[in-house]
């Protein structure tokens, strides 16, 4: 039975980054210079927010804390809150990348194509 390869850090985000830039193949020049930071901080997060994900998963939304010897409870953990930081984040990038995307091209039917001959 065939392994899934694992990818690195390094490796989602380079294949993030290309899947986005995909997408804004089609745009001129000065909007593909101004999407590109958008697309590298958009992988950037995409990748991060998977990690805090799993680690979520493992370790839940809430961490033990204890300030002196009878002050102790439960709080959100750091993971979590920088989980939720991180994904309002993602969220606004990617409404300003999907802003900028290219109409997504239609594909013709074949009668479409005869009528065009």
């Amino acid at each position: 039975m065939a392994t899934k390869k694992e990818y690195t850090k390094e490796e989602k985000i380079k294949k993030e980054k290309n899947r986005l830039k995909g997408i804004f193949k089609n745009l001129d020049e000065n909007k593909r210079k101004l999407v590109t930071p958008l697309i590298e901080k958009a992988a950037f997060m995409s990748v991060e927010l998977d990690i805090l994900q799993d680690n979520i998963q493992v370790n839940g939304w809430t961490s033990k804390y204890q300030n002196g010897a009878n002050q102790w409870g439960e709080k959100r953990s750091p993971e979590a809150d920088a989980y939720i930081a991180l994904s309002k984040n993602y969220t606004t990038i990617i409404k300003q990348l999907t802003e900028l995307a290219p109409p997504a091209e239609r594909k013709k039917s074949r009668l479409a194509l005869l009528r065009e001959e």
